[in-house]
């Protein structure tokens, strides 16, 4: 597990310390500090984390930079989860949301498959009905990791598709469905009031349901996603983040920023293309992965 995180965090650790990683070995200076702000800076940590990590270091001269750092790192992404998905009432129901090319549908059949390896039986429902095309997505997805497959005609009722997937899920005893609902941009009002229809209509569905709502962000656009955070959110009252592509940027540093702001849980990363490659989330790891020299 460490191995890929410290793989998947490569681009964003040397955007950092490429530059300082021989003033590491020196006492902690001004020129130092300095250099390492404008680095986290570039690496989308933020300039309120940044500030507040900087003047940690400066209040702790004499000790160990590196573990300083790292262990304000972990302080920031070390957000607690309000719940445990996997102690719900059967089936789980967790729905999905993100605009359009976030890796949303793809973080969706990698979860599957990984839930079905754990030996979970896992229902995928295609609440998107506005593109022919993101219902195939999905299909092949269901289809490769063998997860049952709830989907509708284009333009029916994305609430009806989430419906009839809960009660499916019921009937069955499943472990957990996974609501895929359309890419939207967060700026679409009417868009957005889709997806409070699709709640509503999932708690009639089953109490309780969704029990999550996760935002899949695509992790190379760094702090821009803030504005996403902020309004699905706002919506659909967000329980955890799903950071995709977090192996192809040097914008790592986003998972600081928005830990910190939202002190909304990360849940899992997407380290690769392979369908294994995602990983729940862990904070320590993180951070030594961050840091690593």
């Amino acid at each position: 597990m460490m191995n890929r995180f410290v793989e998947g965090l490569a681009k964003t650790r040397n955007g950092i310390f490429g530059r300082i990683g021989g003033l590491f070995n020196k006492k902690i200076d001004e020129e130092f500090l300095e250099i390492l702000e404008e680095n986290l800076i570039l690496a989308d940590v933020g300039p309120g984390p940044t500030a507040s990590i900087i003047n940690v270091l400066k209040e702790n001269r004499d000790d160990n930079p590196f573990e300083v750092l790292k262990e304000e790192i972990y302080k920031r992404v070390n957000v607690v989860s309000p719940k445990d998905v996997s102690r719900e009432p059967k089936p789980s129901v967790i729905m999905f949301v993100g605009v359009n090319g976030s890796g949303k549908t793809t973080s969706i059949g990698k979860l599957a498959a990984r839930f079905i390896n754990e030996g979970k039986d896992v229902i995928l429902a295609a609440a998107d009905t506005f593109r022919a095309a993101a219902t195939e997505q999905l299909g092949l997805w269901a289809e490769k990791v063998g997860a049952q497959f709830i989907k509708s005609v284009t333009g029916a009722d994305p609430a009806a598709v989430a419906f009839d997937a809960i009660k499916a899920g019921v009937a069955k005893g499943a472990d957990y469905v996974l609501i895929d609902t359309a890419g939207r941009l967060q700026t679409r009002v009417n868009l957005m009031e889709e997806l409070k229809k699709i709640k509503r209509v999932a708690n009639k569905a089953m109490a309780g349901a969704p029990h999550e709502v996760w935002l899949v962000l695509d992790a190379s656009i760094g702090q821009n996603s803030f504005s996403q955070v902020e309004l699905f959110n706002r919506t659909v009252g967000l329980t955890g983040l799903i950071l995709a592509k977090l192996d192809g940027t040097s914008k790592g540093g986003a998972v600081v920023a928005i830990s910190d702001k939202y002190e909304l849980p990360v849940k899992y990363v997407g380290l690769g293309e392979n369908t294994r490659d995602i990983e729940v989330f862990e904070p320590r790891k993180f951070a030594e992965a961050f840091v690593k020299k």
